[in-house]
């Protein structure tokens, strides 16, 4: 087959191969998250960041230990983030192919992923400086999950009722309707990908970065809390109502968050 028929092919099956590539970069991110975390409740160190955290680790971790630390937290980002805006991405790739069939430029869906991950990149940097700050003062458990009931408490009391705000509604509905986001914020070129790329990211960090902030609750490395959070986002933007789902989890967080503060001695 000649290379412009291999080009005419690919063309036709867009949308086929950015659904292969986006659940392949899922799937090797959470392959890796996984190995990562039998290996740390296996040997009690985390092979990411290259630390042993095994019994009570009260030393600080060095300035160095953001780099592959903001590495950890950035593919733990890509896993959980990704199943959620694949409608997104995939309806870019379906807008992009009807403008080529009226002969306009093509612009490669892959610009648009990188600006959304650029954002949840950020997003992922600065949770990493988080989990620095409050390791060195001694508020983290070697599995990475918060020693404190008023830090527990009071993350999962403000992320509960951020589920309720015009604010999470705001972004929730720019995740939730992909094509109404692409006729809204679209821009030509491949410059304008990429900022729509980055507008997304940004809208997605709204919606549902203080729900990543809850990981610090019941373990960074705790694999069923970060499923268990992957499937609430995944829910809430691509089931119909799913922000009422968002809702009642929003009560559960509070609850929980309530109890939690209730426990702690005076």
């Amino acid at each position: 087959m000649k290379r412009t028929d291999l080009l005419v092919v690919a063309m036709r099956n867009d949308r086929a191969i950015v659904g292969a590539a986006l659940t392949g970069l899922a799937a090797v991110a959470w392959a890796h998250l996984l190995h990562e975390a039998h290996g740390m409740n296996r040997t009690g160190v985390c092979e990411c960041i290259g630390m042993a955290l095994n019994g009570p680790d009260m030393k600080r971790w060095a300035a160095g230990s953001l780099l592959p630390l903001s590495v950890m937290w950035i593919e733990m980002m890509v896993a959980m983030m990704i199943p959620s805006a694949a409608p997104m991405i995939l309806t870019f790739a379906l807008v992009n192919r009807r403008r080529r069939e009226q002969s306009r430029p093509f612009i490669p869906s892959s610009l648009f992923v990188l600006g959304y991950l650029a954002v949840w990149s950020v997003f992922g940097i600065a949770a990493a400086a988080g989990q620095w700050v409050l390791h060195g003062a001694a508020l983290l458990s070697p599995l990475m999950k918060t020693r404190s009931a008023v830090v527990g408490g009071v993350l999962l009391i403000a992320a509960g009722v951020f589920q309720w705000t015009p604010w999470k509604r705001a972004c929730l509905s720019q995740c939730s309707a992909p094509l109404g986001f692409l006729l809204n914020h679209w821009r030509e070129g491949k410059r304008g990908a990429l900022v729509m790329g980055v507008q997304h990211g940004a809208f997605c960090t709204g919606c549902c970065g203080l729900l990543m902030a809850l990981l610090f609750v019941a373990g960074v490395m705790n694999m069923w809390w970060v499923a268990a959070l992957t499937v609430l986002v995944l829910l809430e933007k691509a089931v119909p109502h799913g922000r009422h789902l968002g809702a009642i989890a929003g009560l559960a967080f509070v609850l929980w968050g309530s109890w939690l503060l209730a426990g702690v001695s005076p």
